[in-house]
């Protein structure tokens, strides 16, 4: 239970002002449809968490515990010091036209934008910590989606009132405390 509840706080408050949000808002307004975009947000993250907390159990089978803890603390603080630059949506991620409709757009899009994205990073490091690949993209993908699908369905009078940067600061804390339990609590 552990697992679920730091994977789903942990991702919801990552994903705060990160692109894929932006993506969400950019979707819900373009195309004015929340059900398929959120539903196109949720299979998007189920297939992108489920294949980055694989990576994480994978990689648990080659490190020993001495290395993982120094990896894991690493990336934690790595982490955090990341949580505090903000991130922008690119241009060419904003899909052109509903070649797949709103839900296959939705889809490619999200999944795409979410390669190498904190929160999947988070995830493969979650997944390593907790060794329970279930319990953590579980808890991400519901991290996403409360962070998500209230910017589909709100939109920008939602982000108006969240002051994004206190988010980023308080993520990166639980980030730091995170790493430094990882490095220094007894093994």
């Amino acid at each position: 239970m552990e697992a679920f509840l730091i994977s789903t706080g942990i991702v919801a408050l990552a994903e705060m002002g990160d692109k894929t949000q932006l993506l969400s808002l950019v979707l819900a307004a373009r195309f004015r449809k929340p059900w398929p975009i959120v539903l196109g947000i949720l299979v998007a993250t189920l297939v992108n968490h489920g294949l980055a907390g694989a990576v994480g159990a994978w990689v648990t089978t080659f490190l020993g515990p001495q290395w993982l803890r120094w990896i894991l603390g690493g990336s934690f603080l790595a982490m955090a010091v990341w949580m505090l630059i903000p991130d922008k949506l690119d241009d060419d991620e904003t899909p052109s036209a509903p070649r797949f409709g709103i839900f296959g757009t939705t889809v490619v899009a999200f999944f795409l934008a979410e390669m190498g994205d904190k929160t999947q990073i988070a995830t493969v490091m979650l997944a390593a910590q907790y060794q329970a690949w279930f319990a953590v993209v579980a808890g991400t993908t519901l991290g996403m989606m409360l962070a998500n699908a209230p910017v589909v369905w709100l939109g920008d009078r939602l982000t108006r009132r969240v002051p994004i940067r206190l988010v980023h600061l308080v993520s990166a804390a639980i980030f730091a405390v995170l790493g430094l339990i990882a490095l220094f609590a007894p093994a």
